[in-house]
């Protein structure tokens, strides 16, 4: 299965949003964590990521006679980069776009679920606008969000820190005929 295979799927980006920043969760941590997932899924899942090479195991011991995996991402992982995402094709592209939502919609009811769920407190957004963009503007837009974001992606989890989803969805909403004319 290759990477874009790999990572179309919901309960598959589920776990790797879940063990992203550092962290290392067990399956069993994983499934409390996705309780609306069946374990069998979740553990067949964890084992396709593992073979693939996107996780590794950071731990064993033994629990109740049985081992106990804790497993983690792997730093050297495969991505989709951009020649992978040219490679895509449309239908791809769709479902992509599918799984991206669903894991969206199943992490935003799982927050809502916690207890002393606080959307206000929390500061969630979940605003849409549409901006009007010539090639050049959308490059400066681009290279401004990678600046500011850059360098907070690579903080690691400490004290005093949540880990927020932040997920930028963006795409022409329609094109205008050419020869119509914007005020």
């Amino acid at each position: 299965m290759d990477t874009i295979d790999l990572l179309l799927h919901p309960v598959r980006l589920r776990v790797v949003h879940a063990l992203s920043g550092g962290r290392v969760l067990t399956t069993t941590q994983l499934c409390e964590r996705m309780p609306e997932v069946g374990k069998v899924t979740v553990y067949r899942h964890v084992a396709l990521l593992t073979e693939a090479g996107f996780l590794e195991v950071a731990e064993e011991q033994r629990v109740r006679g049985a081992v106990e995996r804790h497993y983690r991402l792997r730093q050297d992982r495969p991505v989709v980069d951009a020649d992978a995402a040219a490679s895509m094709t449309l239908d791809d592209h769709r479902r992509g776009f599918a799984a991206a939502m669903a894991v969206l919609i199943a992490e935003f009811n799982a927050y809502l679920d916690r207890d002393g769920a606080d959307p206000v407190a929390d500061a969630v957004s979940y605003r849409q606008g549409t901006l009007w963009l010539n090639p050049d503007e959308l490059d400066e837009m681009n290279h401004k969000l990678l600046t500011v974001l850059g360098p907070l992606l690579a903080n690691q989890p400490e004290p005093g820190r949540a880990p927020y989803l932040l997920s930028r969805i963006f795409f022409p909403a329609e094109q205008p005929p050419p020869d119509e004319v914007r005020p």
